[in-house]
């Protein structure tokens, strides 16, 4: 059953490591906010990236039967296995999450899986692409990281923080920006603001393809120089003909199309391939 938060002292720990992008938070009233924002359900399965020393890991077993934690610091790994040995609701996976397979937390489950994390601002992008396969079965995710990402991650066409991280997650997913975490709610403080963000499967999709594989090629293609046209980027793949086919000028930059636009351009490849 769920117990009651626990606190855990810094002392406990050696000190944060830079390397491994640590900040850990340390303000009560944005922890409880952040928590609150997953809307846990005591059939859910939950799984937090990255517990660090517990603050929201803590409120997580206060409010879930069943938390999974993936972390990668050795002597955090070690603090965790100790705890679970004294709760029935908590298990440890001691691993990098960019290589951690969700599949057995997925399989024979019938409560949709959700996820919660601060996630290290060095490898923020390569784990929100991570789980972009495993989107439609996760309900909901609950992601902290540097603002700076967090307005690439919902601007719109025309804005230049629009690219391909903004294309490929929009295309997925309802991406709403909760709210902003200030430098002061850490220990160590980072340089930069942080934001909190709800990413929701979009289900169905409005603009679906038929092999995401070939959709990431197209639009990491497209966005691989930005200045130039999709008539040079794509160049190779489709056609300026097969661009026009699509509706869309191949006199222009990929930082004007619209998620739509960059999904069509992926079903003429995958059309022109079959």
């Amino acid at each position: 059953m769920p117990k009651q938060p626990t606190t855990v002292s810094s002392g406990e720990f050696a000190r944060p490591r830079k390397s491994l992008g640590q900040n850990f938070l340390q303000d009560p009233n944005i922890i409880r906010k952040i928590a609150d924002s997953l809307v846990i359900t005591p059939a859910d399965t939950v799984l937090e990236i990255g517990p660090g020393r517990g603050a929201l890991t803590e409120q997580l077993l206060a409010r879930c039967t069943d938390l999974h934690v993936v972390e990668f610091d050795r002597e955090l790994i070690a603090y965790w296995q100790r705890r679970a040995e004294q709760l029935d609701n908590l298990t440890v996976h001691g691993a990098d999450i960019l290589k951690f397979d969700l599949s057995p937390l997925l399989s024979g489950s019938n409560q949709p899986l959700k996820v919660i994390g601060n996630l290290p601002y060095n490898i923020s992008s390569p784990v929100l692409f991570h789980l972009l396969p495993f989107a439609d079965q996760i309900h909901s995710q609950i992601v902290m990281l540097q603002k700076e990402v967090v307005d690439r991650m919902v601007a719109g066409p025309g804005n230049k923080q629009y690219g391909r991280l903004s294309v490929m997650l929009q295309q997925r997913y309802r991406i709403e920006r909760l709210f902003d975490v200030p430098p002061g709610a850490f220990f160590p403080p980072p340089k930069v603001d942080s934001a909190i963000v709800q990413l929701t499967p979009l289900v169905p999709q409005p603009f679906p393809v038929q092999d995401h594989a070939v959709f990431e090629a197209v639009v990491k293609q497209a966005f691989s120089q930005r200045r130039k046209t999709l008539r040079n980027t794509l160049k190779g793949t489709l056609s300026a003909a097969q661009i026009e086919a699509c509706g869309i000028d191949p006199a222009v930059r990929a930082e004007t199309l619209s998620v739509e636009d960059f999904t069509r351009l992926a079903e003429a490849v995958t059309k022109a391939a079959g």
